[in-house]
């Protein structure tokens, strides 16, 4: 593998999709306010799964029509590891990208996270987004098969769990982490987008990166800087960085 791309939200947000960290990731529940790390946790979801979906739908499915911008059809014919769960590359036409935590358009069945299972489609279209808060929990409910008869509380291998790595959670190979580390170890050049360098994922392939002593590119606006010789730094954004390559 001569080529390995690993993107991250800021190769997204030109699609109108904003970082997962932002602002508007805040949620309440009583008088208590969760950020979105504490939000996207096994934990909310087997406790409170009513606001862990209410949260999940309104913060991530209200991007689900967003379509590819010119970074992911670039990219769509590249060895692409994402962090993102938009879908974005698969709708701009890269089939066997790793999507490696997980993507918005699946759903998985809860069960230990350690069994390998494969994901169905969402179908997020069967659920009104117009409807009231109330409505739309009921109706999560229903689609996430979460019942009365088990108290409101997901059931194991029985309800239905968004198909994303919550921040509890391991990489397994329902993300396909096995051959994700195939492909960085493959790799004769790693090229970074979009990242902030603040998840595990970033953190093995630049380790990985590093111990084969291959060079690596860092694109972004405002990049971090790493204490590494092999590293070359493009401050500029993604969409720049692949024009500059097809110039070259």
């Amino acid at each position: 593998m001569k080529e390995l791309y690993i993107t991250g939200a800021g190769v997204s947000s030109a699609s109108g999709i904003p970082t997962f960290r932002g602002s508007d990731g805040f949620w309440t529940v009583g008088s208590v306010n969760y950020t979105p790390q504490e939000m996207a946790t096994r934990y909310m979801y087997e406790n409170y799964p009513d606001q862990f979906l209410l949260w999940y739908f309104k913060r991530f499915i209200a991007y689900k029509d967003a379509k590819p911008n010119f970074v992911h059809k670039w990219l769509s014919n590249k060895n692409l590891i994402t962090q993102n769960i938009d879908g974005l590359d698969a709708k701009a036409g890269n089939k066997n990208y790793i999507s490696i935590h997980g993507r918005l358009d699946k759903v998985i069945t809860y069960q230990d996270e350690m069994e390998y299972q494969t994901p169905i489609d969402a179908n997020w279209n069967e659920i009104d987004p117009s409807h009231d808060d109330n409505k739309l929990i009921s109706s999560l409910f229903d689609k996430f098969k979460i019942l009365e008869t088990n108290n409101f509380k997901p059931k194991i291998k029985f309800s239905l769990k968004p198909f994303v790595l919550l921040f509890d959670e391991m990489y397994t190979e329902i993300y396909r982490f096995s051959e994700a580390e195939e492909w960085m170890n493959a790799a004769k050049k790693m090229i970074f987008i979009g990242t902030s360098f603040s998840v595990n994922i970033t953190s093995i392939a630049l380790r990985i990166g590093m111990a084969n002593n291959i060079p690596i590119e860092i694109v972004d606006p405002k990049p971090m800087k790493l204490n590494y010789p092999n590293i070359k730094y493009f401050e500029m954004s993604g969409e720049e960085y692949c024009k500059l390559r097809e110039n070259l």
